[in-house]
């Protein structure tokens, strides 16, 4: 790699997916996690330009031990193309010192593996003792690293479910073990956890279909709600930030809307041990992700430190 002293390091998709080691993003996003729980994260609302085909957001924030960076997004759900998803653009990472930029990386894959990350972080704070078998809906981009990360771990038995058998099929294929369900219902009934990993605008999941105890990381559901109004109200609530309830879309969560703020519990918190997680083996538990700006600085300050390390990516003069 060329010398970077005095060049910004720009790393395309596949530099960018290389020099994000999983455990390093699971690890920077549990931090994130506690310090937005702790109030110490500076990052205003995602903010969003509307094109009438999708929108453009921007979500710039500073995470102390983690640095500072800003990630602008596209969500066209109609322009997906090869094995692109709908979410595309750039993360920014900067010297939290000296304002200087110092790395430019595809936000797609950030995007990825940090929400994936974040699930993954709350299934460990929030699922009951002894779960194992974890179902993934969806087939897109981030159910694809959603089973890339769960897939390794020890004791998972992973189902993939979904609309379209076949995507289901080619999607397990990539995979060291998994199989797939006869459906999203199928998956759902027979998981201990499910990750919900969907675009689409309607629920995709049933409360009648979860088993007594399971947990749910739902981090889908950018234009719609991805789970049924049921499976909110027979639930203990855990966000990423308060924001998540309060705030309208694109910032807050469709399915959270006129939810009360009292009662949604930040997982940072859980995490920090400053607020109790799971209280019985009966207890449906669900984790709603609507993504923090807070979660790309930690997977940003990961890549651009091992793609440092191993070389990866140019240097250019900006």
């Amino acid at each position: 790699m060329a010398d970077t002293a005095g060049g910004v390091l720009v790393l395309d998709r596949e530099a960018t997916r290389a020099a994000a080691p999983p455990e390093a993003v699971l690890e920077a996003v549990r931090t994130a996690l506690i310090a937005v729980a702790a109030g110490g994260v500076s990052a205003p609302p995602r903010v969003a330009a509307r094109s009438g085909r999708g929108l453009l957001g921007a979500m710039p924030g500073h995470v102390p031990g983690l640095g500072l960076s800003a990630k602008l997004v596209s969500v066209f759900p109609g322009a997906t193309a090869g094995d692109h998803g709908a979410h595309r653009g750039i993360v920014a990472h900067f010297d939290a010192e000296t304002g200087r930029p110092l790395a430019v990386m595809d936000a797609e894959a950030i995007t990825a593996v940090r929400t994936a990350a974040a699930a993954t972080v709350a299934m460990r704070a929030l699922a009951r003792p002894g779960a194992c078998r974890i179902a993934v809906i969806g087939t897109g981009t981030q159910a694809r690293a959603q089973t890339e990360l769960v897939a390794p771990l020890d004791g998972v038995e992973l189902v993939v479910g979904a609309r379209d058998p076949g995507k289901a099929e080619r999607l397990v294929a990539g995979l060291p073990a998994g199989s797939t369900a006869a459906g999203v219902e199928a998956a759902v009934r027979s998981a201990d956890v499910v990750f919900c990993c969907t675009s689409s605008r309607e629920p995709v999941l049933r409360r009648s279909w979860l088993r007594a105890g399971a947990h749910l990381s739902s981090v889908g559901g950018s234009d719609g709600p991805e789970f049924d109004a049921e499976t909110l109200r027979a639930s203990s609530l855990f966000v990423e930030w308060p924001g998540a309830v309060t705030e309208p879309p694109p910032a807050g969560a469709w399915e959270l809307q006129g939810t009360d703020p009292a009662g949604a519990r930040l997982i940072g918190d859980v995490l920090a041990g400053r607020r109790p997680g799971r209280r019985s083996a009966a207890e449906l538990t669900l984790f709603k992700s609507t993504g923090h700006a807070a979660l790309d600085v930690a997977a940003a300050s990961v890549v651009y430190r091992a793609a440092r390390e191993r070389g990866l990516g140019i240097a250019v003069d900006l």
